[in-house]
């Protein structure tokens, strides 16, 4: 886990220890085929987020998370062979905390929710397709449930948050 903007420490502050869990809860039930693997999460700022979605996806602005696949190789290799790099996450901390306050949850979950949809994308999952989309939304609920984290596309585990007195 690599922090490119200090706020996230701030914010999240055991984002590191929450990032390794929710890639270890999405990487759970592929178990067998990423033996041996290796992947990288970065937690960047807007500014990043957009520079990288600009220049790889030919998009420019930001969003929220972001996933760049390794290796096409085996990731089954053996114990002493190099890993197997599955790729990058990298995600962006204005955008998280936006949809996080919007849609009335810690920011702690919804980074586990988006750490865990950034490595289904790693390990080849999409949602293009309405079948895809939901086996993708299924894992990610699964591997949140591990975490005791609530589901992520139910309204009513949104915080109910009191309206601010102006």
């Amino acid at each position: 886990v690599t922090f490119l903007c200090r706020r996230w420490r701030r914010t999240v502050p055991r984002a590191g220890t929450l990032c390794r869990v929710s890639a270890s809860a999405a990487l759970a039930r592929h178990a067998s085929a990423v033996r041996h693997a290796e992947l990288s999460i970065v937690l960047a700022d807007d500014a990043m987020w957009q520079r990288l979605n600009k220049r790889y996806r030919k998009k420019n602005r930001p969003t929220n998370v972001l996933a760049f696949p390794g290796q096409s190789r085996d990731a089954r290799s053996g114990r002493g062979d190099p890993p197997h790099v599955l790729g990058d996450v990298v995600l962006a901390y204005e955008t998280i905390q936006a949809e996080a306050l919007a849609g009335g949850r810690p920011m702690a979950h919804h980074l586990c929710h988006l750490v865990v949809h950034g490595v289904l994308h790693l390990l080849g999952h999409d949602h293009h397709e309405a079948r895809a989309a939901r086996r993708m939304e299924r894992l990610e609920r699964d591997a949140l449930a591990i975490m005791g984290i609530p589901d992520p596309y139910d309204a009513a585990g949104a915080v109910k948050r009191r309206p601010r007195r102006v």
